[in-house]
């Protein structure tokens, strides 16, 4: 991630692990031939494409115009009839200009970006049919609880008070977000709340590359030796418990991540 929005390439090419693990997300949502389905935050685009595969017709909704243009090289309209791409504010979907209805929202490792999570919910529900379902996993209570722990106390020690550092994430439990489904219309009917330790791509080099990419928001208005500075005193903190040996010398980062599951329908009319 830049200044300017996400990187599309290295998020591509080093944290493709997101979508990939996403497989079974989009069995769960099962999409038919012939329904309109919203891939709500979108990225790059992989996994819209793997749902208009299975016969769907699918607008992937992205807030990041790096990530817009990277989704439509990928996959140009010409050659996708039944996939398209727009950018839009998933927190102001009133303002996207998107036609409903739509037979399904679909939401991987987007929705936890969102931290105005009723806003979100209520644009969801005016897009939806009449039971019409969520599927989505976000981030869960606890999600690199242990990442996050050490940037705060980095950042402090760096002379950033706590009161001044971002809070860019949403991670609630199973409680929470059921209630608050609940209460913008939708029936909760599988919520799941699980540990899934990630390996991070490059080796020692993984957790700079996960905090340049996902901590950007810490990172972003630090003056560029400072960003080094807090990294390293990262990497220090987290290391006895999130880095692995290889005995060969080697190893490897896996970050803490707990996940939300859900498959929610719309009610009424």
């Amino acid at each position: 991630m830049s200044s300017a929005g996400w990187d599309a390439r290295a998020y591509d090419e080093s944290f493709r692990f997101v979508s990939d693990h996403a497989g079974d997300l989009v069995a769960l949502l099962d999409p038919q031939p012939g329904e309109r389905i919203l891939d709500l935050g979108c990225g790059t685009g992989l996994l819209a494409a793997a749902i208009a595969r299975r016969g769907a017709s699918v607008v992937g909704l992205d807030s990041d115009a790096a990530m817009i243009e990277a989704a439509r090289a990928q996959f140009p309209a010409a050659d996708h009839p039944g996939l398209e791409f727009a950018r839009g504010d998933g927190e102001a979907l009133e303002e996207c200009s998107l036609a409903g209805p739509f037979d399904a929202v679909f939401s991987n490792a987007a929705l936890h970006w969102m931290t105005r999570p009723e806003a979100v919910l209520r644009g969801l529900r005016a897009l939806l049919r009449p039971g019409g379902r969520l599927v989505a996993e976000l981030g869960g209570r606890g999600n690199v609880a242990i990442v996050e722990g050490a940037l705060r106390d980095a950042l402090e020690a760096e002379g950033v008070p706590r009161e001044q550092q971002p809070r860019p994430w949403y991670f609630p439990g199973l409680a929470e977000y059921a209630a608050l489904l609940e209460r913008h219309g939708f029936e909760p009917r599988v919520m799941t709340l699980f540990d899934r330790p990630t390996t991070l791509e490059d080796g020692e080099a993984g957790m700079a590359g996960w905090l340049r990419m996902f901590g950007h928001p810490w990172l972003a208005d630090l003056p560029s030796d400072l960003v080094d500075a807090v990294i390293e005193r990262v990497e220090a903190a987290v290391r006895p418990r999130l880095w692995r040996e290889d005995g060969e010398g080697g190893g490897r980062w896996v970050a803490d991540y707990r996940r939300l599951r859900v498959v929610a329908v719309r009610g009424g009319r």
